[in-house]
């Protein structure tokens, strides 16, 4: 009926059946359901310290909420009819608690609840995602590591440019993560502050110790300061969904490369049976589906950054009910994030690189020639006139169906007078490799020595994650109806243990 509804004091009909479906949120806020046992319980403190309700009274409370959260967490989240997932906490809250569940609401409007409930489970999610971005990080490192000296072609506009290892290519895409990893952290910093005692808009009204609260649900930053910005920003939720959105491009590229280096055209490598389908009609087909559907999840989790952009960029000041869409949109596009960071780990750790046709390949094209160029620097020439010379070495080449170090004796005297040795040696794979010695440059030396140090890094994150303050998500997550991997965080009951 219209009364049991938290806001229906005023209305004596029912909601038309088309708007109540249209208007429910229940089905994208049912994940908050955890959190949201956190908020009451905090709240319920909050309010025992202002007077509101006894001593006795937070002791029932305290022991409710615990008793609920283990019914969901043992028999999984309950199916409701109620409207949000702060009606159905509700809901159970008053029907053990009887007129105490009903006075747990004062002082408290749905729009502090839902943006502390949005925060507390965005933080976990945030430490899922840092955790998965570093397994993937520590399984490219592993690959590089194990390709440090195995050359490949290096491209430029997809065409061959210059030879680089497999483990430098590696490295490339650590090197990426790791600005995610500290976008993820960045974000998390902006948005770990306590909304809850902001009231609708403008406050509570009721003596809270909005800093007890803060310190009690763990927000770093303590309260924040403004109650209409608490309640009606979203620009976390759009960072969130910026840092996940960039998380994915990158994996997206990743994916092109593969895809490519796994083509029948290139061959560079091939996936193992864990990571590849076949074909319903061609039984020779060997499909890379797991990194095209990383790929093509990308532009989902885009989808979602512009979503949620778009949702807030008009909105005036204060909360609007626009803002229920903001979980519809950004929950699914974390939780693709973190499975495409899983997947993407697994992909790489089945991907088989044939190094000898890459190091072959590496060998061929003309790779060679900007060192051409060097090396007639080196013997004075200026680099603008060594790179035309370089050029003609190269048309001479083609035209005679050889590589640069292939030359005949000839044509080098001829078109190359400074160099008075042969270049076989000089443009060999090796030596072209070798002279990229320079903080992050392509030699395997230098390639070698970024694995360690990132091995390196890759401990000190492992040693100081939880210094971000119990990012990581409860060990069992798995009670999301819309959602088996969405982690779910248990209520604080008390001081919290260290993980």
């Amino acid at each position: 009926m219209s009364g049991e509804k938290m806001w229906g004091a005023r209305f004596s009909e029912e909601l038309d059946e088309r708007f109540a479906e249209f208007q429910d949120s229940l089905r994208h806020d049912l994940s908050l359901a955890f959190a949201d046992l956190d908020t009451n319980l905090a709240w319920s403190e909050a309010l025992a310290d202002a007077g509101v309700i006894s001593e006795q009274d937070l002791d029932r409370v305290a022991q409710t909420i615990e008793d609920v959260s283990e019914a969901w967490h043992r028999d999984g989240l309950p199916t409701s009819d109620a409207e949000d997932v702060h009606s159905l906490v509700e809901q159970h809250l008053v029907a053990e608690l009887g007129d105490l569940g009903r006075r747990l609401h004062t002082g408290r409007s749905r729009n502090d609840q839902v943006a502390t409930d949005m925060r507390l489970h965005l933080r976990q999610w945030v430490g899922v995602l840092i955790e998965s971005v570093e397994g993937l990080c520590m399984t490219l490192v592993e690959k590089a590591e194990q390709h440090s000296a195995d050359p490949m072609p290096g491209y430029t506009h997809l065409q061959r440019a210059q030879p680089v290892t497999i483990g430098h290519h590696c490295l490339a895409y650590v090197e990426m993560l790791s600005r995610d990893r500290t976008r993820l952290i960045d974000a998390l910093a902006r948005f770990d502050s306590c909304p809850l005692g902001s009231g609708a808009l403008a406050g509570a009204a009721f003596p809270v110790d909005r800093d007890a609260l803060a310190a009690q649900l763990e927000f770093q930053n303590g309260p924040t300061r403004n109650s209409l910005d608490a309640t009606a920003s979203r620009d976390y939720v759009c960072e969130v969904a910026f840092a996940c959105a960039m998380v994915t491009n990158n994996l997206s590229r990743l994916a092109e490369d593969y895809v490519f280096f796994a083509s029948h055209e290139a061959q560079f490598l091939s996936f193992g049976d864990p990571v590849s389908t076949g074909s319903s009609l061609m039984p020779q087909k060997r499909n890379p589906d797991a990194v095209e559907l990383i790929r093509g999840r990308a532009a989902l989790i885009q989808g979602a950054l512009q979503a949620t952009l778009s949702l807030v960029k008009s909105q005036p000041l204060g909360y609007n009910r626009d803002l229920q869409h903001d979980k519809e949109a950004l929950l699914p596009a974390v939780e693709a994030t973190n499975q495409c960071l899983l997947v993407a780990a697994t992909a790489v750790e089945h991907a088989a690189f044939d190094v000898e046709r890459c190091a072959a390949q590496a060998a061929r094209g003309y790779l060679n020639a900007t060192d051409l160029a060097d090396l007639l620097v080196h013997a004075g020439v200026p680099f603008r006139d060594a790179h035309a010379q370089a050029g003609a070495a190269v048309n001479r080449a083609v035209a005679l169906g050889v590589e640069l170090q292939d030359l005949p004796l000839e044509a080098q005297r001829e078109l190359l007078p400074q160099l008075s040795e042969g270049l076989a040696e000089s443009l060999s794979l090796e030596a072209v490799l070798a002279r990229r010695d320079v903080v992050g440059g392509a030699a395997p030396a230098r390639v070698r020595a970024e694995v360690e140090r990132w091995r390196v890094q890759l401990a000190e994150w492992a040693e100081g994650y939880h210094e971000l303050d119990d990012l990581t998500a409860p060990e069992d997550p798995d009670h999301d109806l819309q959602n088996d991997d969405l982690p779910a965080a248990e209520p604080r009951l008390g001081d919290p243990e260290d993980p």
